[in-house]
């Protein structure tokens, strides 16, 4: 069974940064689309970033601030974020999945596996 723990979230002022890392266990993902979705409250889980062998996906409201990154001898996907907003507080969680997609309105598709997440609270 495929499980995925994240790491790395916590309070941040509004312009820092943090560093989330998700570690996976119970099978080698390195054909699997990785990624990072949130979910703020009352609002949808949204894709923020997916990373696969050949592309990167990254959703609008984060582009040129979050970078995905994945370490395939790890396991593990990372999630660096810069220049932190407040309407980036959110639940953050780590997700694998075999066959993912998206569409033009950023829904996400084919996800298999999810981590319980981990709270980021930027401060203004």
């Amino acid at each position: 069974q495929v499980q995925l723990v994240e790491s790395g979230g916590g309070l941040v002022q509004a312009g820092g940064s943090l560093r989330l890392s998700c570690a996976a266990s119970g099978r080698t993902l390195s054909g699997y689309a990785m990624g990072w979705f949130r979910q703020a409250p009352g609002k949808e889980r949204e894709l923020v970033a997916v990373v696969e062998s050949w592309r990167v996906v990254t959703g609008d409201s984060v582009k040129g601030r979050f970078t995905i990154s994945r370490d395939n001898a790890k396991n593990s996907v990372y999630l660096q974020m810069n220049s932190l907003k407040p309407e980036d507080t959110a639940v953050y969680y780590c997700a694998a999945g075999r066959f993912f997609s998206y569409d033009s309105a950023y829904r996400y598709y084919g996800m298999d596996y999810w981590g319980k997440g981990t709270l980021v609270t930027v401060s203004s």
